[in-house]
C-alpha cells in the first residue's frame, strides 16, 4: 500500500473508526458495523464534506493523535446548539486536535469567542495549526496546560460566564470540571459532557476504571445540581456506545 493510500484509510478511521475484536466482542460485531455504516449514511446524507474539517482530521493522524475526536454528525449536533444558545462565549474543556473547537466556533454569534483547554502540548500544537488553517485564529483562545490550573485563571481574569461549555477531557476530572463549569455559567447557560454512559459500565458501582468512577461521580453531581436542569442520552455509533450529559443552567450560579 503507498503512503498516500495508507494516509486515506487513516484518515478514513478517524472519521469512522475500526474497533479491535475485543471492542467488537464487547459490543457485537454486528452491531458496530451497522452503527458505522448508519454514521456514514447520516454524514454523507446531512454533514456536507468541508475542507477545513476533513484537513484537521488528517493532520490529527499525521500528528499521531487518537482517534477520540466526535464523529462528523456529532460536531454539526454541537455546533447547532451552540446556534441555538445564540452563543457569543464558548468554553470547550479538550482541545485534542480542534476538530470539536471548529465545529463550535463557526457556531458563535458575530463577535463571539471560544476559549479551549489542552493539556497536551503536542495536541495544542496540531489543534493550532488546524484552527488557523480554518481560518478561526483570530475567534479561538487556545490555553495550554492542565485544565485545573487554567480554569482558575480563566475565572480570576473575569472571562466568563460562558454561554456554552463543552466537556471532552480526562474523565477522572469530571467532576471538577463541572464545579468550574458551574462557576463559570449563568441563568440560561447550556453544558454538555460527553462519554458518560462509557459502554454501560457506568451502571458498576464496583468498576475498577476511574474513568467510569469520574463519570459516575460528575453524573451524581449533576443530579444533585438545583440550579440544573439535565439529561442524559445513550448514543451508539462510528464512535461506538457511550452518551452525553446536556445540563441546562435554570438559576444564577
Amino acid at each position: 500500500m503507498r503512503a498516500t493510500e495508507r494516509l486515506s484509510a487513516q484518515f478514513e478511521g478517524a472519521r469512522f473508526p475500526l474497533f479491535t475484536a475485543a471492542t467488537a466482542r464487547e459490543n457485537g460485531a454486528m452491531s458496530q458495523e451497522q452503527w458505522t455504516a448508519v454514521d456514514r449514511y447520516i454524514t454523507d446524507l446531512l454533514v456536507p464534506s468541508d475542507p477545513a474539517l476533513e484537513s484537521t482530521l488528517r493532520a490529527s493522524v499525521e500528528g499521531g493523535l487518537p482517534a477520540i475526536n466526535v464523529a462528523p454528525n456529532q460536531g454539526k449536533f454541537l455546533a447547532m446548539l451552540a446556534q441555538i444558545q445564540k452563543a457569543q462565549n464558548i468554553l470547550e474543556i479538550g482541545t485534542l486536535g480542534g476538530y470539536s473547537t471548529i465545529w463550535l466556533a463557526r457556531a458563535l454569534s458575530a463577535g463571539g469567542r471560544l476559549i479551549t483547554l489542552e493539556a497536551d502540548p503536542a495536541h495544542a500544537n496540531v489543534a493550532r495549526a488546524n484552527i488557523a488553517n480554518a481560518g478561526l485564529a483570530g475567534v479561538v483562545d487556545l490555553r495550554l496546560g492542565p485544565a485545573l490550573e487554567t480554569l482558575p485563571q480563566i475565572a480570576a481574569e473575569g472571562l466568563g460566564p460562558f454561554d456554552f461549555i463543552f466537556i471532552d477531557a480526562d474523565k477522572p476530572a469530571y467532576p471538577e470540571y463541572f464545579e468550574w463549569a458551574m462557576k463559570l455559567s449563568k441563568r440560561g447557560s447550556l453544558i454538555i459532557a460527553d462519554n458518560i454512559i462509557r459502554q454501560g459500565g457506568v451502571i458498576d458501582p464496583n468498576h475498577e476504571d476511574p474513568r467510569v468512577h469520574g463519570v459516575r461521580r460528575f453524573n451524581e453531581l449533576v443530579a444533585a445540581e438545583p440550579r440544573v436542569s439535565a439529561t442524559a442520552i445513550q448514543t451508539v455509533g462510528s464512535k461506538g456506545y457511550d452518551g452525553f450529559v446536556m445540563a441546562l443552567v435554570i438559576a444564577e450560579p
